[in-house]
């Protein structure tokens, strides 16, 4: 039996880290198998090309650029780890995925969204999630999150209307596309948010 493929998305500061930690830890105590990753990155491979893509001034690289440093890294990703462990029965939680390259590089950085999931199609041989969870936040908000946790990655510096542009795409996603994004409201405080991301989640359990 293959597992289940779940991401989480949102803008700078919407707490996917966390959310996608404690959905974890409910995971196993129901008996799942559970591997935590996350884009760019989750492989050693994947983890250096992170270093490229995170790292340095705003306009470090153009919307190309980062799009085929993301896919080069998602490549390796899914090939190495994603794969394998679906195919083992584990669950997969990833904190980010394809939708983060259609937001990002897409709406924030106007790239075409057809060459954007034609990449994808070649680096993953199609692979998507089965459950794709937004969290939802006002770029403001996330924005002051993001700058009170220090130092500011690439994206993190790009100025405001970038970030609502990537915001408002998430929100699009999740019309074009309900029975596999689900819109997460995180304004409100880690235990609220998780119940709401639960509710989502228990939905692909076992009856």
């Amino acid at each position: 039996m293959t597992g289940k493929f779940i991401t989480f998305e949102g803008g700078e500061g919407a707490g996917k880290s966390t959310q996608a930690a404690r959905l974890a830890v409910r995971l196993r105590e129901h008996g799942i198998d559970v591997v935590e990753t996350r884009e760019p990155g989750g492989t050693p491979g994947a983890e250096a090309i992170r270093s490229l893509v995170v790292e340095g001034d705003a306009d470090r690289w153009d919307g190309v650029t980062e799009a085929l440093l993301m896919n080069a890294a998602r490549a390796d990703h899914v090939t190495r780890r994603i794969r394998p462990a679906l195919t083992r029965g584990s669950w997969i939680v990833c904190d980010r995925y394809i939708d983060s390259t259609l937001a990002y590089q897409g709406a924030g950085k106007g790239m075409a969204v057809d060459a954007l999931r034609a990449m994808h199609r070649f680096a993953t041989n199609d692979l998507w999630p089965d459950l794709t969870l937004v969290l939802d936040l006002p770029a403001l908000f996330g924005g002051a999150r993001a700058a009170a946790r220090g130092a500011l990655d690439r994206f993190e510096k790009t100025g405001g209307q970038f970030h609502d542009n990537v915001a408002q795409s998430f929100r699009d996603f999740a019309i074009a596309d309900p029975a596999r994004v689900r819109l997460i409201d995180a304004t409100g405080d880690i235990d609220s948010v998780a119940a709401a991301v639960w509710r989502e989640v228990e939905t692909l359990l076992p009856c």
